[in-house]
């Protein structure tokens, strides 16, 4: 290799690792550490809190639709772009405002369900779960659309696996973290309940990573485009809702688009869905699949996340979202690998790690993806809310099946269909790439290390 040559392949991996250091990406960073944190608190940990306060199953099984908020964010996601924050905004600039304002509501809404007794109301708790959700999903719709008008299109990649990295970080913090705050507790005397009372207070603290972040950052230079004082409230948010699904439709290949999204992540879900029955099923223990998990899983993600960020800012998008479709199928058959090799806890941990790691490079280029649909500042936070719900709303209701496929088929068939359900995207792939659609999105635009 020449000199020459040698100092561009330097230049470009210096400008590759300098773009996650600016302070516009370090901000997202800590917004996905926000994002993530509350997930787990009206979902696995508050399962946990409720089974060993003596909750029965059946109830336990319904909780899962306070999740609804996550799939129906883009119903309210006008509001967010239209409307400002009363004192908030003027003080900080209508996404910020917006930011402090959710991630408030969202220390309310914990501090509300610390106080809960899962025995004695379970459905308090399920009102208070809730709230944490649509608080959660709030924030999710502003920290979206902050991100998207925040970086420049040769930052949004690395801000993506920034943000993947550190959401799950989040998660395990709300998860395993919190569970490690209630035993601490219990060890010092404290009884169950008052245990988890301080271990939801304890998370909800963290949320003040959020509030800081959201104050030390600069509001994006669009932000502030949509609407105008003068105009009536509700026919701002009306104006702004019609515009944005208009906006969206009226592209070229629309349809299309929106089936895609739909399917691009499909075969990951329909696989993920029964992985945990899957690994007990083939004779380990909960703990086993919850060290390798923690472990493995978490690190796989991160590496996964940060190249994920690496290839899309060397590769055109469509080249990106080829390598993910084509990683997310071959994982899947790695499940079937797994069922033929029975329990081996190393073939356990090489297939966790293959599904976290190619999982988070997926995810990086369709977030990627999604961002590239959603450049216009008047609505850049409903459409970007539309497309996740979208994505969202694949994964829970079309792999509702998988049980039923798993348990006449078999573990080592089940994957290997799981696997042939990544086809449909890639004939979607391949369709919106003939006709031209990537070129349409534009290239990425290169911009020194030190903007």
């Amino acid at each position: 290799m020449s000199s020459t040559a040698e100092s561009q392949a330097a230049t470009g991996w210096r400008d590759a690792v300098a773009v996650y250091f600016k302070p516009r990406v370090l901000v997202i960073l800590f917004l996905g550490f926000a994002a993530g944190l509350p997930l787990a608190l009206s979902g696995s940990t508050l399962v946990v809190w409720m089974r060993q306060s003596g909750v029965d199953l059946t109830t336990i099984g319904l909780f899962t639709l306070v999740g609804t908020p996550y799939t129906l964010k883009f119903l309210w996601a006008p509001v967010i772009d239209a409307l400002d924050v009363p004192l908030l905004s003027k003080w900080l600039g209508r996404r910020r405002g917006w930011l402090v304002a959710s991630q408030l509501l969202l220390i309310a809404a914990i501090v509300f369900l610390a106080f809960c007794n899962p025995a004695a109301a379970p459905w308090l708790v399920a009102f208070g779960a809730l709230l944490v959700a649509f608080a959660s999903a709030t924030q999710d719709i502003v920290i979206d659309a902050f991100r998207v008008e925040s970086l420049e299109p040769s930052e949004q990649a690395a801000g993506m696996a920034s943000y993947v990295a550190t959401y799950r970080i989040g998660m395990v913090v709300s998860g395993a973290g919190a569970l490690y705050i209630v035993d601490a507790f219990e060890r010092f005397g404290f009884d169950l309940q008052t245990a988890w009372t301080f271990g939801y207070l304890a998370m909800a603290l963290f949320v003040l990573v959020g509030i800081v972040t959201a104050i030390s950052a600069t509001e994006p230079r669009n932000a502030g485009m949509a609407g105008h004082a003068s105009d009536n409230p509700l026919k701002r948010v009306f104006v702004v809702a019609v515009a944005a699904f208009k906006d969206f439709l009226s592209r070229d290949l629309a349809v299309v688009i929106l089936v895609f999204v739909v399917f691009y992540k499909l075969c990951d879900a329909f696989a993920g869905t029964m992985t945990a029955a899957f690994v007990i099923d083939l004779g380990f223990s909960r703990t086993d699949f919850a060290d390798v998990v923690k472990v493995f899983g978490l690190a796989a993600t991160l590496i996964g996340g940060f190249a994920g960020g690496f290839i899309a800012r060397a590769y055109p998008m469509a080249t990106c979202l080829w390598m993910g479709a084509i990683l997310q199928m071959a994982s899947n058959l790695v499940f079937s690998w797994q069922a033929w090799m029975g329990m081996n806890y190393s073939a356990l941990i090489v297939t966790i790690l293959a599904e976290n790691f190619t999982g988070a490079i997926g995810t990086v280029f369709i977030v990627a993806y999604l961002s590239a649909l959603c450049q216009s500042p008047l609505h850049t936070a409903t459409q970007f809310a539309l497309l996740t719900a979208v994505a969202a709303m694949g994964r829970i209701y079309l792999t509702a099946g998988s049980g039923y496929i798993a348990k006449e088929t078999g573990w080592l068939w089940f994957f290997a269909i799981s696997a042939v359900v990544a086809l449909p995207s890639m004939v979607l792939l391949w369709w919106l790439q003939v006709r031209g659609h990537f070129e349409k999105l534009g290239p990425p635009k290169i911009i020194a290390a030190d903007d």
